[in-house]
């Protein structure tokens, strides 16, 4: 995975081309922080699972 890779897959979700997207543990350090830079941040919910995968949605209202 790279820094391409994952804003097309960010930008899939974002437009419902993707229901959710699962982030393997060792690709979070990358995918991460190019999360965090996005204007629509707030948009995206991660839900942790044991393993250390998170699966990420995308919400229409942005979280408080």
């Amino acid at each position: 995975m790279d820094r391409e890779e994952v804003n097309e897959q960010l930008d899939a979700l974002k437009k419902g081309e993707i229901d959710e997207l699962v982030v393997e543990k060792e690709h979070f350090l990358l995918f991460q922080p190019l999360l965090v830079q996005r204007e629509d941040f707030k948009h995206f919910r991660g839900i942790a699972k044991q393993g250390g995968k998170i699966i990420y949605h995308y919400l229409e209202a942005p979280r408080s």
